[in-house]
């Protein structure tokens, strides 16, 4: 049991940042510290332990196999130790503590941040830190609460929430429409340019509303690709094609007129926003309690 009591968890956490940033100085500038006592910290934690964790050359660091069976091992234990910590200091009435929270930033501009602004309205004594990122965040190493996703998720080894659902729109400007003589005949979209977000499905199937047996299967000629969304946004709005982008995003345009449906009749088929956070026993109250305010969260409030 001594041993255990004289190991610091603050070592552990300063290991694990030294193997995931690959370096001293990366580890020090993540967990806030400086090079000397990252090596400190690993002197002291490799004599407490009795064996090497890393092997040390001029140009790099490579764990041990001791290293790397003992690195999954602190992501663990790491994690947990902060569940428990989160879960003491919080009480019934308020959340206190951070919730740290990463997301797409188009998701995060026009619909995260004002279910955030209403969530610390509720929870003033709680910190919120929101970052914008375009992959699945290391939610472990980069200290992640809780991850908004869109679409279809691989197998990360997270749990994955559903929170909601939202709408594909196929959309492009009157003047780019006019400009193709554009006359509403499905058979016609393939002749049209698409502006396409790097990665989104390329095949695809739409419904028309009325008679969900009538179908359209295509696979989009992409002229443009980019993978931001907001970049697809623009690029419609100056006319350079027609793209399918999520109906939270462009609702306003689509009220004001400066976009139109191409084919207002079909249905895309609908994509989920889900909620992703590590596959620990115990999900910390902050998290849980987000998730369940968004999940209430009024439709017309989230800009869908």
């Amino acid at each position: 049991m001594s041993s255990l009591v004289n190991i610091n968890l603050n070592r552990l956490e300063a290991f694990v940042a030294i193997v995931e940033c690959g370096s001293l100085t990366g580890a020090a500038q993540t967990i806030g510290t400086t090079k000397a006592m990252v090596s400190m910290s690993l002197k002291l934690l490799e004599a407490e332990l009795g064996c090497s964790l890393l092997t040390r050359t001029t140009r790099r660091m490579s764990l041990t196999d001791v290293g790397a069976r003992f690195h999954a091992d602190c992501l663990d234990i790491l994690q947990r130790a902060r569940t428990a910590i989160d879960q003491a200091r919080q009480g019934h009435a308020s959340l206190t503590g951070e919730l740290r929270i990463t997301s797409t930033q188009e998701f995060g501009a026009h619909v995260l941040v004002n279910a955030l602004a209403a969530f610390s309205k509720l929870h003033p004594q709680l910190k919120i830190n929101f970052s914008a990122s375009t992959g699945l965040a290391e939610l472990v190493s980069e200290r992640f609460d809780l991850a908004i996703r869109m679409g279809h998720l691989g197998d990360s080894g997270y749990r994955a929430l559903p929170l909601s659902k939202f709408s594909i729109v196929l959309v492009a400007t009157p003047s780019y429409l006019a400009s193709r003589n554009w006359s509403g005949n499905p058979t016609e979209l393939q002749s049209l340019n698409w502006v396409m977000l790097t990665g989104f499905n390329a095949k695809m199937k739409l419904s028309k509303r009325d008679t969900p047996l009538a179908r359209i299967s295509l696979t989009a000629p992409s002229l443009i690709q980019t993978d931001s969304a907001s970049a697809v946004l623009q690029l419609v709005l100056l006319h350079s094609g027609i793209a399918p982008l999520p109906e939270w995003m462009i609702g306003e345009l689509l009220r004001e007129g400066s976009l139109v449906r191409v084919l207002p009749e079909y249905d895309w088929p609908e994509q989920g926003a889900y909620a992703v956070f590590p596959n620990t026993q115990h999900v910390p109250t902050k998290v849980r309690s987000f998730i369940d305010f968004f999940r209430d969260f009024q439709p017309s409030e989230k800009g869908i």
